[in-house]
């Protein structure tokens, strides 16, 4: 995985508007396969090539929830970083995620209410700078106060 910043935590107080993370990851066969052992998600789409050459799809797609969890990856570990708790997200899936795709999942701040400690975020999912995932999501960022 590659991506622009360090890990770790930036404080509401120092959020700017316009702040931008991303992480870049090649999407795996292994990867799918997990993803199907711990969401139980086992359609065969996901997995089986035959059954999914027969699909609107004309081959196998990641999990539309794996490509999501990459912008979690970003929000939990970049942009808020560590101690960020989610809220909410919304999610619009533009087109599918194949196995050996390499995803970049952006965030970026949008709006910051300090006194609350909410930050949205613009989440985007691209590849080969085509989007494939869309949304917005709303965190509750961690403070210098209680660190």
């Amino acid at each position: 995985m590659l991506d622009n910043m360090p890990r770790g935590t930036i404080c509401i107080e120092d959020l700017e508007i316009g702040m931008i993370r991303h992480l870049r990851k090649q999407v795996t066969d292994r990867d799918i396969e997990l993803f199907a052992e711990v969401s139980t998600d086992r359609n065969p789409v996901h997995l089986d090539d035959d059954y999914a050459l027969e699909t609107i799809f004309e081959g196998r797609i990641a999990h539309g929830m794996l490509t999501a969890g990459l912008i979690s990856a970003v929000i939990g570990e970049q942009l808020p970083g560590h101690g960020t708790i989610y809220l909410g997200q919304t999610l619009k899936f533009m087109a599918p995620v194949r196995p050996g795709d390499v995803v970049v999942a952006e965030v970026e701040v949008t709006a910051i209410d300090y006194g609350k400690r909410r930050v949205t975020l613009d989440t985007r999912c691209l590849v080969d700078g085509k989007p494939v995932l869309k949304g917005e999501a709303t965190v509750l960022a961690p403070t210098k106060k209680f660190d």
